[in-house]
């Protein structure tokens, strides 16, 4: 079935379609209708434009292409599985919740509280910028994000970032099993009590970076304006250039090739067996 060149604005205008194409149509109107597609099935969306909340709610096997999705187009995908985005703007808060398999491509997202509680969700070529995106997240492929946010990637488990640029107050709080590979990491209180988080030739920038981890690596890293770093972390790092100050990391081997201070104070120092190898002390 197809649906071309139709403008819909009441309550559930599409409600259930199966195995349909939706094409050039404009989803908005004063009827102020609300879950255009919501419980639909193996559909195509192209060139769509949605000013309308809740558009995509249980949505099973979709693909969304060219699709512009408008600040008052709120809360537009929950709880939809195996569902793929290209191309599109996606500007409304909270546009992507409790979904599995979905896949986003080429995509300008700007979205309060964006991606909350996903799984398998892969990221290429997209920007974004939210409050609190990726909030819970699993088993996350991202590659090419350019993201402007604050409080990121809290709770996230299992997941690969590659090539990515993040401006970010803090991000990955409490994370598991999280690698990062040749991105830039620019925030502050950077990763705090994380487990089994690796970078891997980042560059990091901010204050008081690392602290509280469990099973840190940083592999061949820069470090910029970082002070107090890896305070109370189990940590293996070998950086590129300075870093600002350490202060007692618990356990490890933390070698730059020069380090500003190194603080070890407390009963924390008492207890630390961590070594750390500088090149020269500036």
């Amino acid at each position: 079935m197809k649906f071309e060149d139709k403008r819909y604005g009441e309550e559930r205008a599409l409600y259930g379609i199966r195995d349909s194409l939706v094409s050039e149509c404009v989803f908005d109107g004063e009827a102020d209708g609300e879950s255009a597609l919501k419980e639909c099935r193996n559909i195509e969306v192209e060139k769509c434009y949605f000013n309308l909340r809740y558009p995509f709610w249980h949505v099973d096997d979709a693909t969304i292409r060219d699709v512009h999705m408008t600040e008052n187009c709120r809360a537009a995908l929950w709880y939809d599985s195996d569902v793929k985005i290209c191309d599109s703007k996606l500007h409304g808060i909270k546009a992507l919740r409790e979904c599995e398999g979905v896949s986003l491509e080429n995509c300008d997202i700007n979205s309060e509280e964006f991606g909350w509680r996903c799984r398998g969700i892969y990221l290429k070529d997209c920007t974004l910028i939210s409050m609190y995106p990726f909030f819970e997240c699993r088993d996350m492929e991202v590659e090419n994000l350019s993201m402007t946010g604050k409080y990121s990637f809290q709770y996230i488990e299992n997941s690969t970032f590659r090539n990515c640029e993040f401006k970010t107050k803090d991000a990955f709080w409490h994370a598991k099993n999280v690698t990062v590979y040749d991105s830039v990491v620019a925030g502050e209180y950077l990763a705090w009590y994380s487990e089994n988080l690796r970078l891997v030739r980042c560059k990091i920038s901010g204050t008081q970076p690392l602290c509280y981890c469990k099973g840190l690596v940083l592999e061949d890293c820069e470090m910029e304006g970082t002070d107090l770093s890896f305070e109370n972390s189990e940590v293996e790092a070998t950086v590129k250039g300075n870093i600002l100050s350490v202060k007692n990391p618990i356990s490890g081997h933390v070698r730059a090739d020069s380090i500003g201070e190194v603080i070890l104070e407390g009963e924390h120092a008492k207890n630390s067996t961590c070594e750390i190898t500088v090149a020269q002390t500036v």
